[in-house]
């Protein structure tokens, strides 16, 4: 299937062509047309499989259609973090080259007097967070009542937030009915099917990747560590290997991904570091940074999981292991986008087997385990998990005889 056998207009395709972007992802296959026929849709899908254009292309194509003739807003995009309203506004901008749709974003981190002005002109596309936008309609300077569509993305984050509540309340402003679309990595927990039953009547289900999946364009890799030491010289050896043109290295607190990013600039290696506390001009600053390559790594908490959509990132390296395993398929799913490949590597100590196994078993696969050249672990716990994992994959086990960092994509 390409785009054009889609429906969808002209102007649309040119700027799909504009942006190499030939066929449909899988979702962006499934829902397109659900969503143009005006079903309610329930999808989940890999992070990095093209969710975004998977309700904004047809939601601009919907304006296309039926052009809006007031100055209120006919969709609703929210999202769970201003991150990721950036982003959503960022894919529209670029899909509505040529058009005459106007957008506003509503999120927090900014003031919402200036917003509330912004509110007065003609508005197609509303975008924003539930906590702010719930605000707004309450001080009754945001109108909702002629919204025909609303797009949840990321619902399974919203809800892990514990943004469900504002959701419902924003919603149940909008008088008449309206087509529901939302979107998740996974379907899986009763947390999104309640969420979905309260909105979604006879929705589509659109399910492309099973809950534990990832992306296939990224390779997954194991390089156990025997110490701080150790981990930090393969960090090294990784970040330095020309193959490695960007990457986003993941610790689990802020207190290490500043110690980490100290290290990197220590030795001349272009880094920085983003989490939570930074606010919303410095984040939009580093991450503009960051995509136009003027920093090769970011490091990170898992504040860049989510809604950070950076297609050019060759390298996702945890040095610290997530806790959860949902948590590391968002964290590897920063590359392989936009249908170029990627490698995760995950960089373990002893004190990290447990997070490993909690990943392997979210996974339902054992990750493959590679050593480097005069780096291999040295501790006895690594060396009988390296064997146990070799005995039991043996194919998938990659012992480096060169210096060679990326390794082969896995068949």
């Amino acid at each position: 299937m390409t785009f054009d056998d889609l429906f969808l207009d002209d102007t649309l395709l040119s700027a799909l062509k504009k942006l190499h972007f030939e066929t449909p992802t899988a979702v962006q296959e499934a829902a397109i047309p659900f969503i143009l026929e005006g079903k309610d849709v329930l999808a989940g899908a890999a992070t990095g499989t093209g969710k975004t254009a998977a309700f904004v292309l047809p939601a601009l194509q919907l304006l296309i259609d039926k052009p809006n003739k007031t100055k209120q807003p006919k969709i609703l995009m929210l999202a769970p973090t201003r991150e990721l309203a950036f982003q959503i506004q960022h894919v529209v901008n670029q899909l509505s080259k040529g058009l005459d749709i106007n957008t506003v974003i509503m999120t927090g981190g900014f003031s919402q007097a200036k917003q509330v002005e912004f509110l007065n002109q003609a508005c197609d596309i509303i975008i924003g967070t539930p906590g702010r936008l719930l605000n707004l309609v309450s001080d009754q300077a945001l109108d909702l009542s002629d919204i025909d569509m609303v797009v949840i993305d990321e619902a399974d984050r919203m809800l892990d937030m514990g943004l469900g509540p504002d959701v419902l309340a924003l919603l149940a402003t909008i008088a008449g009915g309206f087509q529901a679309c939302l979107f998740s990595a996974t379907l899986a927990g009763s947390g999104v099917q309640i969420f979905a039953d309260e909105l979604l009547a006879d929705a589509e289900i659109v399910q492309i990747d099973a809950a534990n999946t990832k992306s296939d364009q990224v390779s997954q890799w194991v390089y156990f560590a025997d110490n701080k030491e150790h981990k930090q010289a393969l960090l090294h050896a990784f970040i330095t290997d020309p193959a490695c043109t960007s990457a986003i290295v993941f610790c689990n607190k802020k207190e290490r991904a500043e110690q980490i990013t100290s290290w990197l600039q220590s030795r001349n290696i272009s880094a920085q570091v983003m989490h939570g506390d930074f606010n919303q001009a410095t984040r939009i600053d580093k991450t503009r940074k960051f995509r136009n390559q003027l920093i090769k790594v970011m490091v990170a908490t898992d504040v860049a999981a989510r809604g950070l959509d950076l297609t050019n990132v060759t390298h996702v390296i945890n040095y610290d292991l997530p806790f959860k395993g949902d948590i590391y398929i968002h964290r590897i799913g920063r590359t392989g986008r936009a249908q170029q490949s990627g490698t995760a590597i995950n960089l373990v100590e002893p004190h990290d087997l447990k997070n490993l196994e909690r990943i392997e078993f979210h996974l339902q696969t054992t990750l493959p385990v590679a050593k480097l050249k005069g780096l291999e672990p040295k501790s006895k716990t690594n060396k009988a998990k390296s064997k146990k994992q070799a005995k039991k994959d043996k194919p998938r086990y990659v012992s480096k005889k060169d210096r060679e960092l990326t390794p082969p994509a896995d068949d």
